[in-house]
Formats: C-alpha cells, structure tokens, sequence
C-alpha cells in the first residue's frame, strides 16, 4: 500500500489503547476548519471539538427555551482542505467523527458521502470513492435549527473529535473487535471476536493473530485463528483460551490488559487494532444488593449531563478528567451517562480511573417529550442506533450495566407530551398517573412491552455479560417496561416510598436506584430556619415565583418528587436490597433550571456547581462514602450581630462535634439516625466560630470560620500550574475574594476580568450563577458569593505565560503558567 500522507503521523485506534506502528494509520483532523452560522457574515477558523451554541449570550428568546439552555441553536457549514499525495491502490480511506449535533451530512469534493442524524454517536463513512491525489475539500453540515429537540442543554457543531483513517483493503470495521473477558477468581477466559471485511476483488484466506499484553506490556498469550472471507464479503473470526493469574479491575484498582489483533493474509499484515479490557465479575442479588469480584459494593453514583461548563458541548479530555477526579474524592464510585451516549474519553478514563458506569442511549423513545427530540426518528434508527451504541462501548470493563431508556413515557399506555414545551413535559414525567395508563396481567404484552424486548434482545445478541435495566418513574409492576419481563435489574428514579414494597413486587429481582434526589441549591446561599423543607416548585403545574431565583444550600429544598441528600443516604444504609443509587446530579448542568423559569438558565441540582465548585453537600457525601477524616462547618460567619443562624458541619470517623464562637462552647451536638450532621442554633457574634470533633474525648479534627472585612484582594488558587502544550490541556483557576487579613469574603461580588500571555489562551470564565445572561467565554465576570473559576487552555507550542486577573475596587494578582510536551 503506497504511502498516504505528507508526514508521518501516529496510529489513532478508536476502540483502544493509540499504537505507533502498523498497517492502519490515522490522522487527526481536529485542527484548521472553516466555520460560518447560519449562511451570514464571514467564514472563521475553529478547531475541533467546537461546540457554536456556548459562545453566545443566554437569551430568553433563544428557540431551545430555558429548559434547552437558553442559547441558540441553527445550520451551520464547516469546511476544511485535505491533502493526500496518493490514493491507496488496494486500501481504504474513511472519514470518522466521533460525533456530531445533531443531523450532519458530510460532503467529500461535493459528492454527499454520509452523515447522522443523531448527535452522540460516531459519523464513519468509507470516502474511498470519493477522493483524489492532491487537494480534497471536505465539508460538513450540521443542521440544530429544529428547537427544542433536548431537556437539556446538547451543543451545536462538530463537538467531538474527528480522523481521517487508512487501511487496507482488509480491514477491521469500525467498533470492529468484541474483546469478552470472564474471571473466576483469578482464573481467566478470553473470547475475541474480531470482523473482517474483505473489500477485494477475490476471496481471501487470513489469519487472525491476537496477542494479550498484562498490565505491565508484556506478552502473556497469543492466540490464532484463521478463515476464508468472500470477495466483498465481512465475517467474524472467534479466538482465544484461558489466562492464569489474572488481576481484576476493581474501582480502587483498575487493572487493565489490551490485545492487539493483527490480521494477515499471505504473510503480510493487513491491518492491526489494539483493544484494551480489563478482568472483572459482579452480581446483583435481590436481597443483599451488588458485589464486585465477589466483595459486597454499594453502587455510590451520580447522573451526569455530557456538558463541560464553559466548554459547552465540546469534548475535551483534562475537563473529564477533572470531573471524575472531584467526583472520586467524594466517595463517587459510578456514573450514569444521562441520557445519552458519551463521548468514548468518557469511558477511556473511567476505566483507567476506576469508575463504573451505567451507560445509556435514548431519553425517548417513539412517544416525544419536546417537539423535535429524537422521537421523530425512533422507528427510522433506533436498531442501528442502539447496535452501533453497544458495539462501539461494549470493550470497556468500566460499563457494568446498560439501559435501555430513561423516564420513557411508554411506560404507560397513552400518555404523551406532544402539545407540552419542555419545562411542562417534565412536570407530566413526575406527575402520577392513573392505573388505566398501566398493562394489564390479564393481557397479552403491549406494544410498549414488546418494544422493551426488542431493545433489550438487540443489546443482549452483542452483549450477554452485562444486565439491563431502565430509568423508570412509574415505580408499579403494571409499568409496560416491568410488564415485557426484560429488565435484569429493576430502576427506579426516585420514588423511595415504594421500598418495602419491591420485593412483593418484583421477586427474584435485584433493585437499584437509577436517579434519586435531586435536591435544589445554589452554592453559598442559605435560607432559614435550615429544619424547614421546601419543597419546590410547590405547584406542579408552574415554576416557583421567587425574586431571587436561588435554592438553599442547608439541604432544605427539593423537588416534590424527589428527596433531601441525607434522606436518601439514611435509605440506602437502612434497605439491603438497595444495589446502589445515582444522585441526580454531580455537577449542575445549563438547561432544565427546576423550580425556575427565566431569568435562570441552568440547573440547581448538583452537588458541584457549574463553574466546577463544590457545594456544601459535597463535604457530606465525602463524610458518609470516604474513609478520610471530614470536618466541614457552614455557613460562613458574616451576619448581622445578634441575628440567629443555623450553623452545620457534616463530619467522620469522631463521636461529637463541638460549637464555639470567640472561644466559647456553644454546645456538643451528634448525628442522629436520619440526621447525618450536627447543628446548632446560635445568636451572630462577629469573630470567629469554631467546630471540633472528638473520639473518645480526643480531638479527631476542627474548622473555623472568621467574619470577613471589605473585599481588599484576590487570591487564585490552580488546579495544576504546569500544563501539556498539545492544544488541549486546561487549567483550572479559582479565583476567591479576601480582606486584609486573608478571610474569605462570602458575599464579594466584584467583577473580575482576565488576560493571559504566553503560549496559553483563555477558555472561559464562570461563577456558577444560574442567572448570568451573558456568554461563558466572555473573559469577564461578576464573583457569586466571592468566587469564580477561570479555564485556561494550553496552545501547541511549549513556554510560559502569565495568567492577569484583575478585579474592580479589588486588588489584583497574577499567577504564572507553564506548558511543556508530555513526558
């Protein structure tokens, strides 16, 4: 096969571990489009992952409404120049982007080759035909004009990577090695299933050698099988045996293998793919809950919407990264890919960072929630859909589950949202229905049951080692989904009352909680008394009328279907059968602002916000799920003097904790069963205020807070000061309000603005504010209660820079920066 490209260029595998030798050469194609909206103005340079919509000002009038994320949606052109020196005589080339929102066609030298009309699965497209020696124009485009098509905010653009890719003409597809592992104990079996497509023009005899690297890169088996495929013709070739003393991946240690598959045919090899995996088995029982490599697990999750705060849409690896590593310092151990498929980085760093997944496809299904939603091509792509889902992610030991839907409305018989906006069709998905919605046991299946079997035998033909469950908030055995009989595992959302009564409805059936909570906070806020719940929005029907569009942050508001955080805690310790839960969500997301209408824009429900703070709930999952030593007290201590205020703290591993102000003992307090932190009532003495738990007497921890003077600097804090210069490292930058003496000042809400020099580029700033109207990528912003976090981005070329930030009637500070080549 003659040589393809200008330079040479590294082995980019899509299903695996990259490898830097071999007969498939790939090239990325991130960098160096042109892009133009909507038909207007003039063409602009982006690279890849982009997502359009997040460099916008929120508007009430954007088509998505509030519940989309209030930014615009539209058509849009990018274009891009390839060249190619020569075209492979007997091989292939294909254009593949590992996603595109939403509804993309891609054009190669004006010939139509392809395209999507779902936005979270790959585009891959053979343009063999289609190219030419020299220069080739590629052009996609991408159509989000029909809005509102999500609950949530999805992006616009080319927000994943994109490949341009070479092989022979045998070649392995794409999604193309089934890598099926199974432990017993530390005794191993290995089954690979490799596909072959034969594009000669004669039938071929290959052979498929597959070598199995430890975690160490060492060769440890080599397997071999051969076949004969038919001209033009794809089979699949079975190889494999058994491997001794096996690791196991586990979420405190992910132990991963790889195989890579060469396939040969007279000698030569005509194509290789490494695919990584790891060794695990678990169960769920029904009574005792979930059990990973034969240890008892609780499953200590969380939803998650795929966006990345000022990142929008836009895929970027270090955002991922960041986001799990936060997540798993709380004590998270799971996450549910809410309600769509992620992007494979996702999968790639859970299984390297030891996070188990429950990965899911459709938000609907026929029957629609929003008026362009992808009900409106269900019947048309749900079973290439749902076949490319599974395939594409099936490799990955982190998945430990799939579902086949969330919050579906074929749950019951005839209920739909077809005349409701987005924020009323959420509502009807929490609203109770009537028992003549549900089957009937007297009845042969419905068609919504039978739908349910067929989604689940199409995930069950490609994958049989993992059970499949459903996101259902009808929580009654009539549920057309309960009905057809498929579920391996029973999900609820929410619905907590219905507990004692699983095992009567559902017998022999492991339970989990696929979505719980969704409790409603904005960090730094508090509404008192703190014993009060408020339960909001207190008419199902309408949005919560409130000036000051925020949600306490005591733990005192949720939604009426939902729960507090430290309830749903107390039940999953009180009930065994519980498998696990995903706390609706981890970090707040744009889009769905429950209990709110506009002026608010994104959402209350995270446990970290959307600027990537944590709230003060964080510090109590990380004080019931961690083993570390946690003392948290909250609020701040800024009141007026002689005013009452509640004061928490959230603690582990002591028996008590003790209040002081200035010195003075307020009182002991204790957790108590339902009540998972100790509190007191106390009258504001400006100073300083004090917890202390003790063990046995002895102190085990304590946290002070002191009344703060006039905001008079900033302080920056880095997540990491030295960066990779790849163009796609990110910095993380917290940026907090002090006084004079260096306490935080809770209620600084000066405006803040920044630059950075060197080889590094801003890529948005953020507060966390559900209510901020203009763009995230504006390099200026107000602090919400003292505290922003600026994003800065590394460009392709090494050195240092400095990060300025400079604040109004504040003063400034500077940080410096470095970025260098990946060791």
């Amino acid at each position: 096969m003659k040589k393809l490209f200008a330079i040479l260029i590294t082995c980019l595998l899509l299903t695996g571990v990259p490898c830097n030798a071999g007969p498939r050469k790939g090239l990325s194609l991130d960098s160096g489009w042109l892009f133009r909206l909507n038909g207007e103005g003039r063409w602009s340079r982006v690279d890849l992952p982009h997502d359009w919509s997040i460099s916008h000002d929120f508007s009430q009038d954007a088509p998505a409404g509030v519940s989309g994320g209030a930014l615009p949606g539209g058509k849009a052109v990018y274009k891009k120049d390839l060249h190619i020196d020569s075209v492979p005589d007997n091989g292939r080339l294909f254009l593949h982007f590992d996603g595109i929102y939403r509804n993309s066609t891609v054009f190669v030298n004006g010939f139509k080759t392809g395209g999507r009309h779902y936005g979270y699965l790959p585009v891959h497209i053979d343009i063999t035909p289609f190219v030419k020696a020299g220069n080739n124009k590629i052009k996609v485009e991408v159509d989000n004009s029909e809005q509102p098509n999500s609950r949530w905010y999805t992006g616009s653009g080319i927000n994943r990577h994109a490949y341009l890719i070479e092989t022979s003409e045998i070649y392995i597809p794409d999604s193309g090695v089934y890598v099926r592992p199974v432990a017993d104990g530390h005794k191993g079996d290995l089954k690979i299933f490799t596909e072959i497509v034969n594009g000669s023009a004669s039938d071929k005899r290959v052979t498929v050698v597959s070598r199995v690297f430890s975690p160490a890169g060492n060769t440890i088996r080599t397997f071999s099988s051969s076949a004969v495929i038919g001209k033009g013709k794809s089979g699949t070739v079975v190889s494999g045996g058994d491997i001794k003393d096996i690791r196991l991946w586990d979420v405190d240690d992910p132990v991963l293998y790889s195989v890579r598959t060469e396939i040969i045919c007279n000698g030569i090899v005509e194509d290789d793919m490494e695919t990584r995996f790891g060794f695990r088995y678990f169960r769920f029982d029904p009574q005792k809950g979930f059990f990973l490599n034969g240890r008892h697990l609780q499953i200590r999750g969380v939803c998650l919407h795929n966006g990345l705060g000022v990142l929008g849409s836009a895929v970027n690896r270090r955002a991922i990264e960041k986001r799990l590593q936060v997540l798993k310092a709380m004590g998270c151990n799971a996450v549910r890919c809410s309600h769509n498929p992620y992007d494979p980085q996702w999968f790639n760093l859970c299984d390297s960072m030891g996070v188990m997944v429950m990965d899911e496809p459709f938000d609907v299904w026929r029957k629609k929630k929003t008026i362009y939603d992808y009900s409106c091509c269900f019947d048309k792509y749900y079973s290439r859909d749902l076949t490319d889902f599974v395939k594409r992610d099936r490799n990955h030991p982190s998945i430990i589950m799939w579902s086949i839907g969330n919050e579906v409305l074929e749950q019951w018989t005839d209920v739909n949202a077809d005349t409701l906006n987005a924020e009323q069709a959420n509502i009807i998905l929490n609203r109770g229905k009537d028992v003549s919605q549900l089957a009937s046991a007297k009845d042969s299946l419905s068609f919504n049951s039978e739908l349910a079997l067929k989604l689940t035998s199409i995930i069950k033909h490609l994958d049989d080692t993992r059970p499949v469950t459903a996101g259902c908030n009808e929580p009654r055995p009539a549920n057309h989904l309960f009905r057809a009989g498929c579920l391996d595992v029973i999900g609820y959302n929410y619905h907590d009352g219905y507990l004692d009564s699983v095992p009567s409805f559902f017998p022999g059936k492991p339970f989990i909680f696929t979505e719980t909570t969704s409790a409603l906070m904005t960090r730094g806020y508090y509404k008192m008394p703190s014993d009060s719940i408020y339960i909001w929005p207190s008419k199902l029907n309408e949005p919560e009328d409130s000036k000051s569009n925020m949600c306490s942050s005591y733990d005192n508001c949720h939604v009426p279907w939902g729960t507090t955080h430290e309830q749903m805690l107390t039940d999953m310790d009180k009930y065994e059968l519980i498998s696990g839960i995903f706390v609706w969500t981890g970090y707040d997301y744009l889009g769905e602002p429950t209990p709110y209408d506009w002026p608010s824009r994104s959402s209350y429900f995270g446990i970290v916000d959307l600027a990537g703070i944590p709230k003060d709930v964080y510090y109590l999952y990380k004080s019931e799920w961690t083993d570390s030593t946690v003392i948290y007290l909250f609020p701040h201590w800024n009141w007026t003097s002689g005013e009452r205020i509640d004061m928490w703290a959230y603690y582990n591993n002591a028996d008590e904790a003790e209040l002081y102000i200035n010195g003075k003992s307020q009182g002991i307090s204790r957790k108590t069963p339902g009540r998972l932190h100790a509190q007191w009532n106390v009258r504001f003495v400006p100073g300083t205020v004090t917890c202390i738990t003790r063990k046995n007497g002895k102190e085990v921890g304590r946290f002070s807070r002191t009344t703060a003077g006039k905001p008079y600097r900033l302080k920056v804090y880095a997540d990491r000061d030295t960066i990779t210069s790849d163009g796609r490292d990110l910095c993380f930058v917290t940026v907090t309000a002090v006084d004079k003496k260096g306490n935080e000042c809770p209620f600084a809400d000066n405006k803040v603005s920044c630059r950075v020099t060197g080889p590094f580029t801003i890529e948005g700033i953020d507060n966390g504010s559900e209510i901020e109207h203009h763009s995230l990528k504006n390099p200026s912003s107000d602090l919400m209660f003292g505290k922003c976090v600026i994003t800065v981005r590394s460009l392709a070329k090494a050195g240092k820079g400095t990060l300025y930030v400079k604040g109004d009637d504040i003063l400034n500070i500077n940080l410096n920066l470095t970025s260098k080549p990946k060791d």
